[in-house]
């Protein structure tokens, strides 16, 4: 089913980009705002996840309460993260219901209270949330692994570090939303069902009189070692390993990311089958693609026990390296048969297209209809794929580890 994707620039620069799916009594809108992690002072990481938390305890005529109470009363299935990029604020809604649930959140980026009384309460809560990151080794690992193979700030984690969020005030997080919250580079994305000329009028209402001095993106720096441990008293090892791709700009972004899928997806994929199923050596096994604006890697991980580490390293690399001969027929029929059930399921929720379309307006400055990418998926060949694979073979690997005691990187291994 076809659907116009319509776009609008509003002059202070805010972009307005939304898919009608009116067969759905649902909205959504993801509103992304430049204001991530990148932009934290190296001697406050965590600030941009601090602020996120404080823009939504009171904002416009609302305080905390009554902010959560409207919510609640609206119906809005709500969420926020703060990624290397973006601080992202999403929702979904019936959708009549919609214009008031992005006027609440108009409030949260252009009005927030940032009340003094609660910024320990706001502290108590980023501190808790770095601290669970203790408790899952396995999403350590991979912040690490991140950190390590893109250059500074990109990798900066957005959770920060203990000692700059206890050092953090209300005046620096106020200082932070002044300059990072803007409408230059704002994206608000929106799919389901909702009249196009109605929800541009509001949108305009709400945001067109939102002026805020632009702020050139952070320069870039080095990246972290090649490999690394993390050592930690356990009887489990967690084995993180990435390697360069092309962003989802490149015209060859596909084909790369048909070889991730040939990896890993299923209980028929290379590293489930060779590490897990044939071997035994893990219990946990899997390769994500993960792309910036103008790069991208593969991140694998591994979950596995200490005495079976080093072989689970060995044979997750022997994998990564073994795919540059290539995949098979019925690796890339059973891929194109898993994504064209995602799209299907695309079509069924406003929240998944609002999320999707915002992501593709970041990165190619459009958006891609589910037809397009339908039809980018059904040009996928073997010869395409491989000869990608080919060219680029996985290599340069970024490896990190937690556990007891470091691993050995296998000879040859960059």
């Amino acid at each position: 089913m076809s659907q116009r994707i319509h776009s609008k620039t509003l002059d202070n620069g805010l972009v307005l980009v939304a898919e009608p799916m009116p067969w759905l009594e649902s909205a959504a809108f993801s509103l992304l705002i430049p204001a991530g992690s990148v932009y934290d002072p190296d001697d406050r990481a965590g600030l941009s996840g601090f602020a996120c938390e404080m823009a939504l305890r009171g904002a416009g005529p609302r305080d905390s309460r009554q902010f959560i109470t409207d919510m609640d009363n609206l119906g809005v299935d709500r969420s926020e993260n703060v990624s290397a990029a973006f601080t992202s604020f999403s929702g979904a809604t019936l959708s009549a219901q919609l214009p008031k649930a992005i006027e609440l959140y108009a409030d949260v980026v252009r009005r927030p209270h940032l009340p003094t009384d609660q910024l320990e309460a706001g502290r108590q809560v980023v501190l808790q949330e770095l601290s669970s990151i203790e408790d899952e080794p396995s999403h350590k690992v991979m912040i690490e692994l991140r950190r390590h193979h893109y250059p500074h700030p990109w990798g900066r984690p957005p959770q920060g570090d203990q000692a700059a969020l206890q050092a953090i005030t209300i005046g620096e997080i106020g200082r932070f939303q002044q300059e990072t919250y803007r409408p230059q580079g704002t994206i608000l994305a929106i799919a389901g069902k909702f009249d196009w000329e109605a929800i541009c009028d509001e949108v305009e209402r709400l945001f067109g009189d939102w002026t805020t001095a632009d702020r050139s993106p952070p320069g870039e720096g080095a990246t972290g070692p090649k490999h690394d441990h993390l050592h930690s008293d356990t009887n489990q090892t967690q084995i993180g390993v990435s390697y360069d791709s092309v962003p989802y700009s490149h015209p060859d972004y596909f084909a790369a990311w048909g070889a991730v899928g040939a990896l890993s997806g299923g209980m028929s994929s290379r590293l489930f089958t060779e590490v897990r199923e044939k071997r035994g050596l893990c219990y946990s096994v899997s390769a994500s693609y993960n792309t910036l604006r103008d790069r991208g890697c593969v991140m694998c991980h591994a979950g596995t026990s200490s005495d079976r580490a080093q072989e689970t390293l060995d044979v997750l690399i022997g994998e990564l390296t073994r795919l540059a001969k290539g995949i098979e027929q019925h690796e890339i029929d059973r891929l194109k048969a898993r994504i064209k059930s995602a799209l299907v399921m695309q079509q069924e929720s406003s929240s998944a297209r609002s999320s999707s379309i915002a992501r593709d307006w970041y990165l190619l400055g459009r958006t891609r209809t589910l037809e397009e990418i339908g039809q980018l998926i059904d040009a996928l060949s073997l010869e395409s794929i491989n000869a990608y694979l080919a060219a680029n073979p996985p290599g340069n690997f970024t490896v990190v580890t937690l556990g007891p005691q470091p691993l050995e990187v296998p000879v040859g291994v960059s």
